[in-house]
């Protein structure tokens, strides 16, 4: 059964593995053209048809945040660039398209204190019991590994066995987001972590191929939230997501160790005497980041005080109006 159906389906498709093939694609894209080949198909469009306004009312259909929006018109921008590249067509009709204004998102941060708390929190909740024993120190060290090392939550469940080196100290993250690899030397006292879970591991669940086994295959992100959320909790953050004006603050996620490792590796450099911006090309190498640009960001937010400082700001222009 054919993916695309409109008189664009055969480029369609073949932009789409030609995207494949360079690393870039990324679970969207697929519902992203499917959007735009049904939105032609609709309309009986052809190329004469494919103007700049239909462009401004495809994107006035597209449901979702402006983000998400934005994020279309940039996939139809890289379609109409790789036709005009194989002489398709002779100008991009979304070249100039505007985008539409993104709200500032401010990501929740943890101070070094809270990130000790935190994990102290989460290893209170392993229990000591045979079936889930295993499972729960698995998620404790996971998070370990995510504070520390500043990893998504998909690439510690996903680690294998053998990607883990004990005598090296180093993982090998293997083709994540944007389909890039690095290798990670970890700090000491993640890998003596590591070095006591694992002859645990090896006498419950030999078998699995993965490093931090669940109870049928991989550890899921499923059991993850709810030990960082009552761990949360239980340290005493209460912070909401908040929206104020055009900036949306955010709540504590897993993912906030991600940007609090980033932060405080910053922040840690400046107060050593240390320029942040000497830090950041070894910084976005250790996080995988696809453009050194993204990893900059975090020179915006330095630390937890600097963010409640956004809020507060926000929370008193509110009050003033």
């Amino acid at each position: 059964m054919k993916r695309y159906k409109s008189f664009l389906a055969q480029h369609v498709e073949e932009f789409f593995h030609y995207r494949r093939e360079l690393g870039y694609i990324n679970k969207s894209l697929g519902s992203q053209l499917k959007a735009f080949d049904t939105y032609v198909l609709e309309h009986a469009a052809g190329f004469e048809d494919l103007t700049p306004a239909f462009f401004l009312a495809f994107r006035e259909k597209i449901s979702g945040s402006p983000a998400n929006v934005n994020n279309l018109i940039g996939t139809m921008r890289n379609f109409f660039a790789y036709l005009l590249r194989y002489g398709h067509v002779d100008h991009n009709p979304v070249q100039d398209l505007p985008a539409k204004t993104e709200n500032a998102f401010i990501p929740f941060i943890f101070s070094v204190q809270q990130t000790e708390d935190l994990l102290q929190a989460v290893l209170c909740q392993v229990r000591r019991t045979e079936k889930h024993f295993l499972i729960d120190l698995g998620t404790y060290t996971a998070l370990v590994l995510m504070a520390r090392c500043g990893l998504r939550i998909s690439e510690p469940l996903r680690l294998e066995l053998t990607q883990y080196d004990p005598g090296q100290g180093t993982v090998f993250i293997h083709k994540t987001k944007f389909h890039k690899d690095r290798l990670i030397p970890l700090p000491r006292t993640v890998r003596d972590h590591l070095d006591n879970y694992l002859p645990l591991r090896k006498v419950m669940r030999p078998e699995s191929p993965y490093l931090f086994p669940g109870f049928k295959n991989a550890l899921r992100d499923q059991q993850v939230y709810p030990v960082f959320n009552k761990a949360v909790q239980e340290i005493g953050i209460k912070a909401q997501r908040k929206v104020m004006g055009n900036m949306v603050f955010g709540s504590p996620t897993p993912h906030s160790l991600r940007h609090s490792f980033a932060v405080n590796t910053l922040k840690a450099a400046k107060e050593r005497g240390q320029d942040p911006q000497a830090v950041l090309p070894v910084l976005s190498v250790y996080m995988g980041h696809s453009k050194y640009r993204y990893t900059a960001l975090y020179l915006k937010v330095l630390d937890a005080k600097r963010r409640q400082g956004f809020v507060d700001f926000a929370i008193s222009r509110l009050e003033d109006v």
